[in-house]
Parts: C-alpha cells; structure tokens; sequence
C-alpha cells in the first residue's frame, strides 16, 4: 500500500472504521499489542469466524498486518500508517470546511453591522 492513492487509503480505512466489530479489534489490538484470532475472540464478545472476517478486511485496508508465530498460529499486528493517511485526508477537508466556514461567518457578520 506504500504507493496506494491516498483518498483511496483513506476510503478503505474508513470503509473498515464503519464497523463497530472491527473498531473493537482494532482497540484490542492497540490496548493490549499483537494477538491471534483466537486471543481476540476470547476477549471479545464476537466469534473467531466472525473475528477472522473482519481481521481479513482490516487487513485489505492496511489496519493490520499478520505475522505468522509459533504452531501455525499467526498474529495481527497494528499498522498506523493508513490511518495516518486517513488523519491527514480528514485534516485537508476540515481546513477547507474552517476557511469555508469563516467566509461565511465574516459575511454574516458584515450583514449584522448596524446601517448608517
């Protein structure tokens, strides 16, 4: 993903936030590190099917990374990049909204000024 568009990073990333199931994970993983499926689902109230569904998606938006560990077994790591990439789409949008914004304030208030 190191080449990806970022507005398309970006709408993988939120694609991926929209899901309260894999914000949880993405909590897990950030709260207490690296984990298997198997960890995750015996920390959260979701099911290991369900948890490599989402771990799968998280992983096609760059959200996560899978390690493989010991017996087979693989653990998901956390990648911030993608969602530094998503900060700074949200960051040009909110400047632009700030100047739009302000524009539009300095207007009404020009056309609040008391008439001589």
């Amino acid at each position: 993903m190191a080449d990806a568009d970022p507005e398309e990073v970006a709408v993988a990333v939120f694609a991926a936030l929209a899901d309260s199931s894999r914000r949880a994970i993405l909590a897990e993983l950030a709260a207490r590190g690296p984990a298997t499926a198997t960890d995750l689902a015996d920390r959260l109230p979701i099911s290991r099917q369900a948890i490599a569904k989402h771990l799968a998606l998280l992983s096609g938006a760059g959200l996560v990374r899978a390690v493989p560990a010991e017996r087979r077994r693989v653990r998901y790591h956390l990648e911030p990049a993608p969602m530094a990439t998503a900060r700074s789409f949200l960051a040009v949008l909110a400047r632009d909204w700030d100047r739009t914004l302000h524009s539009l304030g300095a207007y009404l208030d020009r056309d609040q000024e008391p008439q001589p």
